[in-house]
């Protein structure tokens, strides 16, 4: 590699006739790192309008507030670091918005901010930037928020501006008073910005889809798996459609399990990571404490990726034990 130097403003760089070098993260496609992230913006465009549509300008705020901070907190901690400053690549943006849809529409404006923070400085930068972080950035960062300021976390507001329980913690409390199927599917209803619209989400995710830029076993098993294991636990049937549409389920199932940098890249553990997240936000809605669970779930299937890729892993043509 004498005399050769990695621009950071290149998808990759070839080295001799047999061998590039590109950047994390290493997918086997052709497709850049920008373009892959730019097509994840695309696909969560018309969740960001059904927002800012339900919930107003104080939807549009939290947005440009989380999404500029990552931008700044990411080339803020390059520069520090003296790495090459890579917020041209929109995985801070992605980062931003995500983080965005994971908060009520009425949290404090220094909410996104310190979320954002968390997710790029401690959750990205500090183990190596795009393509290194061993869990999703928003994810974690939505977890310490919680963490931190319960109480501003679990208060949501209907697009009406008036306070309400989500549909889940109306499920959790035994009340039948639900919002009807329609208003959920639209996304007339409280909750955190991005997972209220459920038909947005999906126009999104099939996008993604179709574009290659995620593969359908992880949305697919890890819906599949919630809804099974919903029905195990004694959730009557007719309340898991409300599973499904209500909370972060097609939000986290599209958009944030399918995270590369923090998923299997085998086809197995891509399976397994997916049944096992489905599994743990059943048992979390409905044993554990929160009406919601499915943050801790990719989180904690985010830790275990390194060992499911381990035992699912292909075994090498003509190897030896």
């Amino acid at each position: 590699m004498e005399g050769k130097v990695l621009d950071p403003n290149m998808d990759s760089v070839v080295l001799d006739d047999d061998l590039t070098m590109s950047w994390a993260p290493h997918v086997r496609s052709n497709q850049s790192v920008r373009r892959i992230m730019l097509d994840v913006i695309i696909a969560l465009a018309p969740a960001m309008i059904g927002s800012v549509y339900y919930f107003g300008l104080a939807a549009l705020k939290l947005i440009l507030i989380s999404v500029v901070s990552a931008v700044l907190f990411e080339a803020g901690t390059q520069k520090l670091f003296k790495k090459d400053i890579l917020i041209g690549d929109l995985s801070a943006v992605v980062t931003g918005i995500l983080l965005a849809f994971n908060l009520p529409a009425n949290a404090p404006w220094w909410i996104a901010v310190f979320g954002a923070g968390f997710a790029i400085i401690i959750v990205k930068e500090f183990f190596g930037g795009i393509g290194s972080n061993f869990m999703n950035p928003a994810l974690a960062a939505r977890a310490a928020l919680v963490a931190s300021w319960p109480s501003i976390m679990s208060s949501y507001i209907n697009p009406d501006g008036i306070a309400s329980a989500t549909p889940l913690a109306i499920i959790k409390s035994g009340s039948t008073a639900l919002p009807s199927l329609t208003r959920m599917v639209m996304g007339d209803i409280g909750g955190s910005l991005g997972e209220t619209s459920a038909i947005l989400l999906l126009i999104g995710g099939v996008y993604l889809l179709i574009r290659r830029v995620i593969e359908w076993k992880i949305p697919t098993f890890y819906i599949g798996s919630t809804c099974i294991m919903l029905l195990l636990l004694g959730v009557k049937p007719d309340l898991v459609i409300y599973h499904v549409l209500g909370g972060g389920l097609i939000l986290g199932a599209f958009f944030m399990a399918t995270d590369y940098s923090t998923s299997p890249i085998t086809p197995k553990g891509k399976i397994i990571f997916a049944i096992g997240a489905g599994i743990l936000t059943a048992l979390i809605r409905v044993k554990g404490g929160m009406p919601e669970g499915v943050s801790y779930s990719i989180l904690l299937m985010n830790v275990a990726t390194p060992v499911i890729e381990k035992f699912t892993k292909p075994r090498v043509f003509g190897e030896v034990k």
